[in-house]
């Protein structure tokens, strides 16, 4: 008497489902992983700008003054001017204005953050944070944005 063995395994159409509900995961799972990078590159850049902003403090309580002459406009170079230190920037930090007794900071988006809808973050010398050229149609808010 000859026996016919059932082949074991998946069938294509069990194959096809899985693959189905694998893609559909994925497509839910993806984009809320890139926001959750963003987001941590856009921590990494605050705590620069607040890192910036104490380095010139300690300067100010130092030589009187936040710039390197008391009539200039030029800060000293006690900061990092990327975000990340090394690798590929996400962010640049450069003054838009300082003078002797006041500064403003920007964290400018760079690389893969050039588009983000949180636009560019900017911290002065009484610690007031904002966020400037965010792209139109952005609902973001500056809580949104920055995380202290």
């Amino acid at each position: 008497m000859i026996r016919m063995s059932k082949a074991d395994g998946f069938s294509l159409m069990e194959l096809m489902i899985t693959l189905a509900i694998v893609g559909i995961l994925a497509s839910i799972a993806y984009p809320s992983y890139q926001e959750s990078v963003a987001k941590s590159r856009r921590a990494e850049a605050s705590g620069a700008l607040l890192s910036a902003a104490q380095a010139l403090e300690r300067y100010y309580s130092t030589n009187g003054r936040y710039t390197t002459t008391a009539a200039g406009s030029t800060l000293p170079s006690v900061f990092l001017t990327t975000v990340p230190e090394s690798g590929t920037a996400y962010y640049t930090i450069a003054s838009s204005s300082a003078s002797a007794n006041a500064f403003t900071l920007k964290a400018s988006r760079a690389g893969v953050m050039a588009g983000d809808a949180c636009g560019d973050f900017t911290l002065d010398e009484t610690g007031s944070y904002s966020i400037t050229a965010k792209p139109s149609g952005s609902s973001k808010s500056v809580s949104d944005c920055w995380r202290r």
